[in-house]
């Protein structure tokens, strides 16, 4: 005998009404304005307070060695030599390249003057040091892990890669997926006119990986390698703005890293975050736009109504 299994019909999803370009205007920048609060929240907190004592054991380095540093990895956030990270409780992971940059020490040495008296000078050494990123240690076992931007886990990228690598390709860019060393998320390479998503990463973080790197195309942060390591903390603070806002707007949340990491490179500046909100609103509408054709129509329509 045969049995035929009946099925039961699931009712239709209703579609959400669609916002009009003032309602997804002002969730944009009540989005952004919601990153300010978050950080300042983080900032009087015990988290924020470990992070700081934590961030105070990294050198500043000069324009040349940051410059070095993002020649060989363009996405470093914090380097330090291999046991400075043991003492910082990581570890530099077995097989990780080092990065290398310019040292200084002096030298003391005797010559003798024009009147044929010895005297002593210190001459400068530049002596070649071997230094990692972050991203290329682990946290010991039994320390505490004082990063506090948290990776996302999400399994649905909402369609922004393939939508923004197309994007990207019809402007002369490429997006390649590849295994990235070292637990790095991704990078814009500006001379090759790439951008490179890890493949280690949820497809959520991907997603806004990919909104992080397209803002920094668009925002022009790419073009002056020099212009980028002298304002990094501004740089980064927009592009990661930019992926928190419009990640908002396609309707999934990323304040677990995005909070952590824009305070990170402000210092917690909360006054300094909100003076990106034009630039960043913008970058976010442009980007929104590329996800939603339909926005943009929507936005011409309201300017020749005008």
């Amino acid at each position: 005998m045969t049995t035929t299994a009946t099925k039961t019909r699931r009712p239709a999803k209703t579609a959400a009404p669609r916002k009009s370009m003032e309602e997804k205007k002002a969730q944009a920048a009540a989005l952004h304005e919601s990153i300010a609060t978050q950080v300042e929240a983080l900032r009087d907190s015990d988290r924020w307070t470990a992070f700081l004592d934590f961030a105070a054991a990294f050198h500043s380095y000069s324009l040349n060695n940051v410059l070095l540093i993002l020649n060989q990895r363009p996405d470093a956030e914090r380097v330090a030599g291999f046991r400075k990270w043991q003492g910082l409780g990581r570890q530099v992971r077995k097989g990780e390249k080092a990065v290398r940059i310019f040292g200084y020490s002096t030298k003391k040495v005797t010559e003798e003057d024009e009147n044929g008296d010895e005297v002593e000078k210190r001459i400068a050494r530049f002596p070649i040091l071997s230094v990692f990123d972050i991203a290329q240690t682990d946290v010991i076992e039994g320390e505490t892990d004082r990063t506090i931007a948290r990776q996302l886990t999400g399994a649905d990228d909402h369609g922004i890669v393939d939508a923004l690598s197309a994007y990207l390709d019809g402007e002369g860019w490429t997006v390649e997926r590849q295994d990235l060393t070292g637990g790095r998320n991704g990078y814009s390479d500006p001379e090759g006119q790439r951008v490179v998503i890890g493949n280690h990463l949820s497809p959520e973080h991907a997603a806004k990986t990919m909104i992080h790197e397209t803002a920094h195309v668009l925002m022009g942060h790419v073009d002056d390698l020099a212009e980028y390591a002298e304002h990094r903390g501004l740089m980064e603070t927009e592009a990661e703005s930019v992926a928190y806002v419009v990640a908002g707007l396609v309707g999934f949340d990323t304040s677990a890293y995005s909070v952590g990491y824009v305070a990170g490179w402000v210092d917690a500046d909360v006054e300094l975050i909100r003076s990106t909100a034009a630039r960043v609103l913008a970058t976010a509408h442009q980007i929104a736009a590329i996800l939603d054709p339909e926005d943009e129509d929507e936005d011409t329509d309201e300017a020749d109504a005008a």
